[in-house]
């Protein structure tokens, strides 16, 4: 199992790579570059790099565990 190494939302860095999201997530580093294809996701490309906004990831975060992302 992987552990993340991040405690709290602050901690992460402005924009997540598929690296950091498997970290924070527990997955694979393959499963979060599945994750960032999947729809809905909010994936920002940077020239042929993927990242993802901090905020728009902890909003994807809250609303995939039911919780209120406003």
């Amino acid at each position: 199992m992987i552990v993340s190494n991040y405690k709290h939302y602050e901690e992460l860095p402005l924009f997540l790579n598929a690296k950091t999201v498997a970290k924070v997530l527990g997955m694979s580093i393959s499963t979060a570059y599945e994750l960032f294809h999947e729809p809905g996701f909010p994936t920002l490309r940077v020239g042929s790099r993927m990242v993802v906004p901090k905020e728009k990831f902890i909003q994807w975060v809250e609303l995939q565990s039911g919780g209120d992302a406003t």
